[in-house]
């Protein structure tokens, strides 16, 4: 039986809706902050069960606060997800027509390319194939920012990879989208974009770049999880970010 709803769950929904997605550090110190000045009965130290009773009463209105992983850092995030809306149509109310196709487009490039990353220069070249209104060069590029702005995109040395929330959000659209090319983590279970990739021709299980560094650490001799061949590539090393997360 879920609990009761109490302030300290209104002030905690409230900064969600006004951020749309936290670390699992910053949702801790929210969750502690408003416990202690609304005085709470619930205790601040068990954060999924505090978002639980949240969930509870959100579930009426289609909502959710979702939880999910960054494939930049492996750190957990939470979103706060409307459940009513399955696909891209959930961002019809912000953007045009011809501004949501350029974002599926560029989500096609991303998700059909080797390391989930589609460069700037693809994604502009994409506008000449748009069946809505065409884009300037320029229209693009203010675009793109704008996705990046909005954390729907995350963007690095000119290449554009699906940021947190746009994976947590979407990924039911994506798992229904692009079934046949998405792959889930062999570790976590989550689709898996930004990772490596198991190179028996038999096999080629992914791995997010995070989960292979907690997977394999400490082993002598790292081995695939499903074939057991000699895992090649290099073991990165990720620390967990006690501050503000990039995005």
């Amino acid at each position: 039986m879920s609990q009761r709803m109490e302030d300290s769950h209104r002030g905690f929904l409230q900064a969600m809706m006004r951020n749309g997605i936290m670390d699992r550090q910053e949702a801790k110190r929210l969750c502690k902050l408003c416990c202690e000045r609304y005085k709470s009965s619930h205790a601040p130290d068990n954060l999924d069960s505090f978002i639980d009773t949240i969930n509870s009463k959100l579930q009426p209105l289609f909502m959710q606060i979702r939880k999910g992983m960054s494939e930049d850092d492996g750190n957990q995030h939470y979103v706060l997800v409307n459940t009513a809306e399955t696909d891209i149509t959930r961002m019809s109310s912000d953007y045009a027509d011809n501004e949501l196709e350029l974002f599926r487009k560029t989500m096609d490039l991303i998700v059909s390319s080797e390391n989930g990353k589609a460069s700037s220069t693809d994604i502009l070249n994409s506008t000449d194939t748009m069946a809505s209104k065409k884009m300037k060069k320029s229209q693009t590029e203010q675009l793109l920012k704008r996705f990046v702005c909005d954390k729907w995109l995350s963007e690095k040395q000119g290449e554009y990879t699906l940021s947190t929330r746009c994976i947590i959000e979407m990924e039911p659209y994506i798992r229904a989208m692009y079934q046949d090319q998405v792959k889930m983590c062999h570790i976590c279970h989550n689709v898996a974009f930004q990772c490596q990739i198991c190179e028996n021709p038999t096999c080629g299980i992914k791995i997010h770049n995070p989960c292979v560094a907690r997977y394999f650490k400490g082993r002598v001799e790292p081995r695939c999880p499903a074939c057991e061949d000699f895992w090649p590539h290099e073991i990165p090393e990720f620390q967990q970010r006690q501050s503000q997360s990039k995005r």
